[in-house]
């Protein structure tokens, strides 16, 4: 028994049966019920309204209203309660009219007993307080469906997307329809990686966490963590929680590239250090022979102490270069647009974007946004990314594109290519000191590209697909 008694409220203009219903009451449990009698359904509509009643007794006939607007009311109201429907004999129809409302049982006057009442109220307690409960979990599942910030799919061992939630429908750029069209697979940037997830979570009903490439629908490289587990095994239906580690995949690379451009500026001391004293010595030895007449009177002698002394040279202006590109570097800084030092660079690219052919995309954001740079360094940065996106673009094929973007206190730029891309396994070495395809590039352009930005508390990060194109993305704090 419940620590108060359940109020219940009769909507019935008929006197003699709210007797019947009251001394059947009394008989089943007294004390255990209070009983409220509205005669008429605006006096029904008023009780209503007050909520103070656990489950409702509403004859069907009401005068010129029936008990079906009751039930009408309570939806209007957004007021979900038991109500049990009084009808009479043989009013088959009513009854499934009523129920189809939102009734949760019916009672044929006449036929009313102590035992059928007492089951109808604790039955339609019981089912309010179940729903009630779905509800409940519903509305949470629902409000962390809607609100997670990780990416969460409702999918299928048939690979179907089932469901998608607002996070992941931003992330992967699909519109509702677009992304319950795909197959999960299509998600997966290697069929290798989605089928080997679909054979964890279909067969043992659980895929541990594990990181995986996707690709959003432009395209764009995503890495992932996947936690999936398997909902209903009977349908084969199953949820994963997908944690979006793009970012941080990428702040580790930065921070390795830092670490990496340090150890190389060490290096780079330490190798013009011990390789300049030799070649001094080898520089001063040559001098001294070439100063002996009889030495430079043959000329065999001649021409090797020349190679010696041109290679000499190129070794010392090489180690200049290394050191230039991976020392700290004095800065001068002003506030400058970004967008104005985009430009300073473009202009200097000009002649060669003509003479290539090249068609350029601008695409800056308004208004600039404002950097702290030494912008003559900045913009030699700038134009090494250019030219390098130049040069892989095949002439009068070329589309470069630069675009501008302020990502909350930094300025962004992206300078993006359709040439031929960079393959994976070389996009690590792209700033290491002296790696190039070029047959006469020196490889130390984006060394000192690299340099400036960090320099600058800036940031550059390279993706590329072969045969598509090559997009660089630079940081810097914005003023």
């Amino acid at each position: 028994m419940s620590e108060r008694p359940i109020q219940i409220l009769m909507i019935d203009d008929d006197e003699d049966d709210f007797f019947l219903v009251t001394e059947l009451l009394r008989d089943i449990s007294p004390g255990q019920y209070t009983l409220e009698w509205a005669p008429t359904y605006q006096k029904g509509v008023e009780a209503i309204e007050r909520k103070a009643h656990d489950i409702f007794l509403v004859d069907y006939r009401l005068g010129p209203h029936t008990g079906l607007d009751i039930l009408h009311h309570f939806q209007e109201m957004h007021y979900s309660m038991p109500v049990i429907m009084l009808t009479g004999k043989g009013d088959y129809a009513i009854d499934q009219e009523a129920m189809k409302a939102g009734a949760y049982d019916y009672l044929v006057k006449g036929e009313i007993t102590a035992d059928l009442l007492e089951r109808s109220i604790r039955y339609a307690l019981d089912e309010y307080k179940h729903l009630r409960t779905i509800e409940e979990s519903e509305r949470k599942y629902f409000g962390i469906f809607e609100k997670a910030h990780d990416l969460i799919i409702l999918a299928d061992c048939d690979k179907n997307i089932i469901d998608a939630n607002p996070a992941a429908l931003r992330r992967l750029q699909y519109a509702k329809e677009d992304i319950l069209r795909l197959h999960l697979r299509e998600l997966f940037t290697f069929q290798e990686q989605s089928e080997q997830f679909l054979e964890n979570i279909c067969n043992d009903g659980v895929a541990g966490t594990q990181e995986y490439e996707f690709k959003t629908r432009d395209n764009k490289k995503l890495f992932v963590l996947i936690n999936a587990v398997m909902l209903d095994e009977a349908e084969q239906i199953f949820l994963c929680v997908i944690q979006d580690i793009t970012e941080k995949k990428r702040e580790e690379q930065e921070k390795q590239h830092q670490e990496k451009f340090v150890i190389t500026g060490r290096i780079a001391r330490v190798i013009a250090h011990e390789v300049r004293n030799p070649l001094t010595n080898i520089l001063l030895a040559v001098s001294q022979f070439k100063e002996e007449d009889e030495v430079v009177a043959h000329d065999d002698s001649a021409l090797y102490t020349d190679i010696i002394e041109r290679n000499c040279t190129r070794i010392n202006q090489l180690i200049t270069e290394l050191l230039d590109s991976t020392r700290m570097i004095e800065l001068h800084t002003a506030e400058h647009g970004i967008n104005q030092l985009i430009e300073n660079a473009l202009r200097l690219a000009q002649d060669r974007m003509q003479l290539h052919e090249i068609r350029l995309n601008k695409q800056l954001v308004t208004p600039d946004i404002k950097v702290n740079a030494d912008d003559e360094k900045v913009v030699i940065a700038i134009l090494n990314i250019i030219i390098n996106a130049i040069e892989a673009m095949a002439p009068g094929k070329g589309i470069l594109t630069v675009t501008t973007r302020r990502n909350q206190d930094k300025a962004q730029v992206q300078i993006s290519d359709n040439g031929i891309g960079i393959p994976e396994e070389k996009i690590s070495r792209l700033f290491d000191p002296f790696y190039t395809n070029k047959a006469k590039g020196t490889g130390l352009g984006l060394t000192s590209t690299q340099n400036i930005l960090l320099n600058h508390k800036g940031t550059i990060h390279v993706d590329s697909e072969q045969g598509k194109g090559t997009t660089f993305t630079i940081t810097l704090p914005a003023v």
